[in-house]
């Protein structure tokens, strides 16, 4: 056994263990095991950002999953992908290089794309080889395991032969429909994609005319430049004011268009005037409408965000522009009444922030309808962690009423890999599977037009949602259409770690496109976690300034305070919790409580003789009960992904039972310097206290890894990384913590009390008949001049 020489434990000694790790490739994946496979499909982050506070904790969990696993005896597949597609990819080349990825050359916008990516520190990757993320290899490559980005020709081809598949499967459909719109990102968003804010906005109380009886109809609208897409007025059934209107007709202002007047229940007595103009569109609602009443939309904004001819004289304008230049003719001719301030709940884009429009386009759908019963009996096959989490997948999917919008009109994402003829208009799709398709710069692998014999193509120009891409990820790390015999054994992934906030996306998509590929679900497990709070239990934003930056954390601290921290703190499943430095310095202090103790274990170790046979007394018995107790307990509870328990527990045993109460009652044993007691009692109490530091070291190492492999490695010469999770062992003990707390806090207390320091005598300790096995303990700590045993529980010090 080996000797803990550091006086205290330092953020610089995680280093050799981090380098240990790498050199030695310790994590890897074993193809040729013949372990059971767990898997783990880490979200991947974007390669071009640094990771943030709620990344650096929530993979150092999912860390802590991996690890457990290991121990328990699988091999594991925790690989680590870097997601490279997409708008905030292209978004940061426009600002880096100046441009409009738009107007240029597709060519160039890509190079820009790609120098951004080149330029890209990855420092995610550098943050998470510092928190000791055991990811299996740190090396990019297309092995079980190794790095993946979501923009490599594999990945890309592996999206095109699902979208093959679907096509193929009558899932995929062609059509000109309503689609949500971003006039910032410039492209069709899927309701996932968007989010609603009240936001400041305006009542128009605006008057539109009765064709039958001439009276003015007072409308209040915050979309004045929509009345030109007006198809009916409506009110409510039961409100009296308008009655006499049912089956009369309105006359647009401006516009003098004529449009039905209707009752219906969508319009609500106590909003507005009460009378409702419904365009084509404002909201969802408008979409939803004109479905049911089979209204003809008029479409008055273009995909360039502003207002198309059908507008008559707004044409050209933006939207905000077109809304006061309406106001400003209405005003003058006396067609606005009054404008009144108001929150409005209005849909917004969840990545730029824009105000979301509702536009007509073709676009490329897959089907989800149809498969709504399917999904929900496959999302009863997963396990949810929290329980109460799969309610967010539940009601995401009881609100579809649309397909998902699968195309996009952006640059740099996968393409879709269609062509038309030019002179039919066919639609051809591939037959061939297994390569990467980029139709707007090649041919289609046919010579001629299976329709109409042309041999003229036009490429689509389109890209696939980033989450049509990210979707598959259970797919490609589980070798998907590669690897037959891999993928019978890896899937469905063992385990889906992820945030609340992409439920209705990362998680649902996976569970559609999975299941269109496979019919099983993709996922035995979900661990669905919330958010890394500020201070103040307010969420972080740049806006606010209140951002906590973990690489300053890890410059500051190391990454073992904080690991700690991140379970220690809370249970991410259960809710959001709080960070702060403060906080973090406080798990150090736990840290330098291990080494300190695992310090004078190994300094006692000194007196060990493996030639003495030990000798136990119910001292030892107790607190071998007690780790023992916390082994079955922290064992539950890893396998459910809650760490935040038995770490909380394992710490108040290290400071409490076995630090402050079982160390201080056995040192003098151990020491055995005055040889009070025999060498098997000697021994006993050496061997008691390795037997339950090891057991320590091996419960915390899963959430402390890198502390835990240093002592390990230097008392007792054994990696825990290639040790079992300890197993339960049955220890009967007579005497309980309860027992030994009491008894000692009572001396210490009446010690305090009368300033008698803690190594002089006491007079008289009078205690239960319980305490005699462990007499000698007892003496050797507190200095009693005599002991009195009764059958009274009461402790007396004199």
């Amino acid at each position: 056994m080996g000797e803990i020489k550091e006086k205290a434990w330092d953020k610089s000694l995680e280093i050799s263990i981090l380098e240990r790790w790498k050199n030695s490739k310790k994590f890897e994946f074993n193809e040729d095991s013949k372990k059971e496979i767990y898997s783990i499909d880490t979200p991947p982050p974007y390669v071009n950002t640094p990771i943030h506070i709620g990344h650096a904790t929530t993979y150092s969990i999912m860390d802590m999953i991996a690890r457990y696993r290991r121990q328990k005896g699988y091999e594991v597949l925790f690989p680590l992908g870097l997601d490279r597609n997409g708008i905030p990819i292209e978004t940061a080349a426009e600002k880096r290089f100046g441009v409009s990825l738009i107007g240029i050359p597709r060519e160039k916008a890509i190079e820009y794309c790609k120098k951004i990516l080149e330029e890209s520190s990855e420092s995610s990757i550098d943050s998470f080889y510092r928190l000791g993320i055991s990811f299996n290899s740190f090396e990019k490559g297309d092995r079980p395991g190794q790095i993946y980005y979501t923009d490599s020709e594999e990945y890309r081809i592996l999206t095109q032969n699902t979208f093959i598949d679907l096509w193929n499967k009558g899932l995929i459909i062609k059509a000109q429909r309503i689609n949500n719109y971003c006039p910032g990102c410039r492209t069709t968003l899927a309701d996932s994609d968007i989010e609603y804010k009240n936001l400041d906005s305006t009542f128009n109380h605006i008057i539109f005319k009765c064709k039958e009886t001439g009276e003015n109809l007072i409308i209040a609208t915050t979309r004045p430049e929509l009345i030109c897409s007006t198809q009916m007025i409506i009110f409510n059934p039961e409100d009296e004011r308008y009655r006499h209107l049912e089956g009369k007709t309105a006359i647009l202002p401006i516009y003098n268009r004529e449009v039905p007047i209707k009752a219906h229940p969508q319009a609500s007595i106590d909003k507005g005037t009460g009378l409702v103009m419904m365009s084509s569109f404002g909201d969802l609602s408008d979409i939803r409408f004109f479905r049911d009443e089979n209204l003809e939309p008029i479409i008055a904004i273009g995909i360039d965000g502003r207002m198309n001819e059908n507008a008559g004289f707004l044409k050209g304008l933006k939207m905000r522009e077109a809304r006061e230049k309406i106001i400003e003719k209405l005003k003058e001719e006396g067609l606005l009444i009054k404008q009144e301030k108001i929150l409005h709940k209005t849909p917004i884009c969840e990545r730029s922030g824009d105000e979301i429009e509702f536009i007509g386009m073709e676009e490329f759908y897959l089907k989800q309808l149809d498969f709504i019963d399917e999904l929900r009996r496959i999302s009863e096959e997963m396990n949810f962690y929290d329980k109460s989490s799969k309610k967010i997948l539940d009601d995401w999917i009881d609100s579809l009423t649309t397909d998902w919008p699968i195309s996009r009109r952006r640059i740099y994402a996968t393409e879709i890999p269609v062509w038309y003829c030019k002179k039919c208009g066919e639609v051809i799709v591939p037959k061939e599977k297994g390569r990467y398709y980029q139709p707007w710069k090649e041919d289609p692998s046919i010579e001629k037009c299976p329709k109409c014999g042309s041999t003229e193509f036009i490429g689509d120009t389109r890209v696939f949602d980033t989450w049509f891409d990210s979707s598959i990820s259970p797919l490609y790390i589980t070798k998907y259409s590669y690897d037959d015999d891999f993928f019978k054994k890896a899937y469905p992934v063992s385990l889906r770690p992820q945030g609340k906030e992409i439920v209705r996306t990362w998680l649902y998509y996976s569970i559609l496109r999975c299941y269109h590929q496979t019919g099983k679900p993709p996922f035995k497990d979900v661990w669905i976690h919330h958010h890394i709070l500020d201070p103040n239990g307010m969420k972080m934003s740049k806006s606010l300034g209140n951002v906590i930056d973990p690489h300053k954390i890890l410059e500051k601290y190391g990454a073992e305070p904080f690991r700690l921290w991140a379970v220690i703190e809370g249970n991410l499943d259960k809710g959001d919790f709080s960070c702060s430095y403060e906080r973090i310095e406080g798990a150090g202090k736990t840290i330098n409580k291990l080494w300190n103790v695992a310090r004078f274990v190994s300094i006692l170790n000194r007196n060990l003789d493996e030639s003495v046979k030990p000798e136990f007394n119910e001292l030892d018995n107790w607190i071998m009960h007690e780790i023992n107790e916390i082994v079955e307990y922290a064992d539950k509870c890893f396998f459910e992904y809650d760490f935040h328990n038995p770490a909380t527990t394992l710490k108040n045993f290290l400071w409490e039972s076995f630090a402050s109460n079982y160390l201080e009652m056995v040192k003098a044993r151990a020491y055995n310097g005055d040889k009070r007691f025999s060498k098997e009692e000697q021994q006993g109490a050496l061997a008691t206290l390795n037997y339950v530091l090891q057991r320590i070291l091996q419960i915390f190492y899963p959430i402390i890894p890198i502390i835990t492999t240093k002592l390990f490695l230097t008392i007792y010469e054994k990696d825990p990384a290639d040790l079992e999770f300890p197993k339960y062992e049955e220890i009967k003990n007579k005497l309980s913590t309860e027992d030994i707390v009491e008894l000692n806090s009572e001396v210490w207390k009446y010690k305090n009390e009368h300033g008698i320091k803690l190594k002089e005598n006491v007079k008289r300790l009078s205690i239960n008949n319980k305490f005699k096995c462990i007499e000698e303990d007892i003496r050797s700590l507190h200095h009693p001049e005599s002991i009195e045993y009764t059958e009274e529980e009461k402790i007396e010090v004199e």
